[in-house]
């Protein structure tokens, strides 16, 4: 597999992703804003989907990829938090803290878990003799 190949389906991963959040938060957001829920009682529906999220898009590399999986998705999930690193750090100029990085080693984990499963439910099958 060559890196242009690799490139693309981890770029494919990663549009993925981020299309895959911002629809979530435009659902998030409407109920917040037509509902009585609060911000503190979608955390936890938050987190999942951002972890779901980035399961999907590891899962889209690996599939897309056929091969190396779990770099394929690992590759997805450290282009995501590289390019969420620098939102927050030239738009808020704050670095991570603790339990962002907990949750990028968890979207680490899970992005490779769906890159090795996108491998293994792609088209791509070898026969044996």
């Amino acid at each position: 597999m060559g890196i242009k190949h690799m490139a693309s389906s981890m770029g494919r991963g990663l549009i993925a992703v981020l299309l895959m959040i911002m629809l979530c938060s435009l659902v998030l957001s409407l109920l917040l804003r037509f509902t009585g829920l609060t911000e503190g009682s979608l955390k936890w529906v938050t987190v999942g989907l951002s972890f779901l999220s980035l399961f999907i898009g590891g899962l889209i590399s690996g599939k897309k990829g056929q091969s190396k999986g779990w770099l394929l998705g690992g590759g997805t999930s450290l282009l995501f938090s590289f390019f969420v690193f620098l939102v927050q750090y030239l738009g808020y100029q704050s670095t991570f803290n603790s339990s962002q990085y907990m949750y990028h080693a968890l979207f680490l984990l899970l992005a490779i878990i769906g890159g090795i499963m996108g491998v293994n439910l792609s088209s791509h099958k070898q026969t044996y003799k």
